[in-house]
């Protein structure tokens, strides 16, 4: 019963933990190629992953057919609202090293080549 007892509380420290994760919620991405998305960042084991859930061009919101898809991938929480993982770029379907730093209600989304030297950022706003 013991054993019982502590795993339940190392459960409830964990779920804790993950909702205290600045990263989680919905983000409004910038304007890539003529559109925009909102993205749901949520756990994905001890990372958070970003899956998009709408999309929005000029006309309003639209299906796009990357809806549903993952474009930020295995986040790995690094303290301060950083993050490494990858993350990919619809426009071009293309998957690069990934960092993220989290501040408040603003994202800053790197997608890096060469090892991290060379990077293009996004900066995203939390929805909710």
């Amino acid at each position: 019963m013991r054993n019982v007892l502590i795993l339940a509380g190392a459960g409830l420290f964990a779920a804790g933990a993950a909702l205290a994760d600045p990263a989680l919620g919905v983000w409004k991405t910038e304007v890539d190629d003529g559109a925009y998305a909102h993205v749901q960042i949520s756990p994905c084991g001890e990372n958070v992953c970003g899956t998009i859930m709408k999309s929005f061009n000029e006309d309003g919101e639209y299906t796009s057919p990357n809806k549903g898809k993952q474009i930020v991938r295995a986040m790995r929480p690094k303290g301060n609202g950083a993050y490494e993982g990858e993350v990919w770029r619809p426009a071009n379907d293309k998957i690069y090293i990934g960092k993220m730093q989290v501040s408040g209600k603003n994202l800053t989304l790197k997608g890096c080549v060469a090892g991290g030297l060379f990077c293009a950022s996004q900066k995203w706003t939390k929805v909710n």
